[in-house]
């Protein structure tokens, strides 16, 4: 049901250089800690898009519970890194009849259905509006980051050489 972008990043010759020059271990760590700042320009678009959309007379907010988590699975399958950005949408087996309001980042089991929308009522997409305006951005700024981890992890490699350790 839910879609994956995938996209290719070139002209990156100083990085790719960089990066056979640092072990496995650095650049996972280095990618890993790029990739969150990333996604982290993308879950701000999109709670900023949420907002225009949630009921400000109820408690719940999309937006609120708008996240992002690290993919295990995708990397103990494939060893590529990922995060998933989602509407935590909380536990909706408990909750009372009636589908009472429980306040501020109370359980938004309604988020998908504004997405994508019903046959009753318009979508009012909040999440792949906010990728796409985002993806150029995020790019740059896992480039940014991850050729900054790299040079990081180099010196601390060089000056760990010079000591002899």
């Amino acid at each position: 049901m839910a879609d994956s972008v995938e996209f290719s990043i070139t002209g990156l010759d100083s990085l790719l250089g960089k990066l056979d020059s640092v072990t496995d271990d650095v650049r996972r760590k280095g990618g890993r800690y790029a990739l969150r700042k990333a996604a982290q320009i993308i879950v701000d678009k999109a709670k900023q898009n949420a907002q225009r959309i949630d009921d400000s007379e109820t408690g719940r907010s999309i937006a609120e519970n708008i996240a992002m988590r690290w993919n295990g699975r995708l990397f103990k399958r494939t060893g590529d890194l990922g995060f998933r950005i989602g509407v935590l949408t909380g536990s909706t087996r408990n909750l009372e009849p009636g589908n009472p309001d429980t306040g501020p980042g109370g359980a938004t089991p309604h988020a998908m259905l504004v997405e994508l929308g019903t046959e009753k009522a318009r979508a009012q997409p909040y999440l792949r509006p906010a990728m796409d305006a985002s993806m150029g951005a995020a790019t740059d700024e896992f480039v940014r980051q991850y050729e900054k981890a790299i040079d990081r992890a180099i010196k601390r490699a060089v000056k760990k050489a010079a000591k002899g350790g």
